[in-house]
């Protein structure tokens, strides 16, 4: 009996504290590697990864948005969570009610622990005229830290979210309800397409019409640019992302620089004009899982000495896109085709495994395009969404036609 009165003692006096301090976003990153610290798969994200994040000079959101972190402490001063809450002004009303985001949620596993974390979240972004958040996502772009992990607990891809299985049941006794599902999807290098695929995409590689060429990096100018105007036409017409502008282009290939690999991030050009990418990295987490989440001198150095030694077996796609005009002519294919032919005879680095960036169950054709070239989903995410009238009627995110 005096062990269950300390324990309701403990928490009924947990209170949010909102980082503000140095010492406090320290916790901030250091409570998740406590609490995982039992985990074998869990790999630390790097500091500067999640600190980016927070920063608004780091950060192009915090130009349109707004954002707080807490901590969730007990009576003893103890962290028992940590959550953020934002508001992307672009993003936040293009929803039949003004949605805002939940993220970064890490909990023990007690449910009222994370009842104190999510109502801080919707208190604080109901007071911003928001009536939904979705969670848990991202302050920032769709190909990091979004969604639950909802099964293949192995260890996670570079900055995608990793949880235990309760956190779904936190979520969902609180009454955050299903949005989409976002599949991984994975396939074996060397294994070959299909007779008809490979004849597919051998005939789109065999055209005068198109020219297929992977990525230079002395001439990275010149594909940031042709990214840009790819993924405008291919993308824009999603729910919730708009147009990417010339700076954008240029800062996210400044970004990749130091890790690309050419001979995996491939373009296509009709008559010339860039139609299609699909660009791939090494899996950055194989080497950031000897770096305990701090780059520093010594992080660089375990960071090299591995990649030396060839620890990188998988290569993971981040970004695919087709313009309208040149979908279903099978240009999916004919990239795996020439990207596996090069990288098998002519890249130092021998891969094995291929996985994909997310794709959403919204997104029936690229589902198609992801299973056409041989993939199979290997791991499940899913974006949560929770209406602050619960009298509201819920609606699964839209499929793209």
């Amino acid at each position: 009996m005096q062990c269950l009165i300390l324990r309701f003692t403990i928490f009924s006096t947990m209170q949010l504290q909102e980082v503000v301090t140095a010492g406090q976003a320290r916790e901030f990153l250091e409570f998740p590697v406590r609490l995982h610290q039992a985990e074998p798969n869990y790999v630390r994200p790097l500091d500067r990864d999640i600190e980016t994040v927070f920063n608004p000079a780091k950060n192009k959101y915090f130009r349109h948005g707004q954002l707080i972190r807490w901590l969730l402490l007990d009576a003893a001063g103890q962290t028992l969570g940590r959550v953020a809450a934002f508001v992307n002004e672009r993003t936040a009303h293009t929803f039949a009610q003004p949605t805002g985001g939940m993220g970064f949620f890490e909990c023990i596993d007690n449910q009222q622990a994370a009842t104190v974390l999510l109502d801080g979240c919707r208190q604080w972004l109901q007071a911003r005229g928001m009536q939904a958040m979705d969670g848990p996502i991202n302050f920032g772009d769709r190909d990091q830290w979004w969604g639950l992990l909802t099964d293949n607990f192995g260890p996670p891809l570079y900055t995608q979210n990793y949880n235990p299985p309760y956190y779904r049941r936190l979520l969902e006794t609180h009454g955050f309800q299903l949005y989409f599902k976002q599949f991984t999807y994975f396939r074996k290098v060397a294994a070959p397409l299909t007779p008809e695929y490979q004849e597919k995409a051998s005939i789109l590689l065999n055209n005068p019409d198109f020219t297929f060429e992977h990525l230079r990096v002395q001439a990275l100018g010149k594909y940031a640019e042709d990214f840009r105007q790819i993924y405008n036409k291919a993308w824009v017409k999603h729910d919730g992302v708009k147009e990417m502008t010339p700076e954008q282009a240029a800062n996210i290939m400044r970004k990749l620089r130091p890790i690309i690999d050419e001979k995996i991030c491939w373009f296509a050009y009709y008559h010339g004009e860039p139609v299609g990418f699909f660009i791939a990295l090494p899996e950055l987490n194989e080497l950031f899982r000897y770096v305990g989440g701090n780059l520093n001198w010594l992080g660089k150095a375990k960071f090299a000495w591995y990649r030396w030694r060839g620890a990188v077996r998988t290569m993971t796609g981040i970004a695919f896109g087709i313009v309208p005009e040149h979908q279903r002519k099978g240009l999916e294919m004919a990239f795996i085709l020439a990207a596996s032919k090069t990288v098998q005879d002519t890249s130092k680095v021998h891969y094995e495994d291929f996985v994909m960036n997310w794709i959403g169950d919204f997104n029936p054709k690229m589902m198609r395009v992801a299973e056409n070239i041989g993939g199979e989903i290997w791991r499940t995410h899913a974006t949560f969404r929770y209406l602050f009238d619960r009298h509201q009627p819920f609606e699964r995110a839209p499929i793209i036609d």
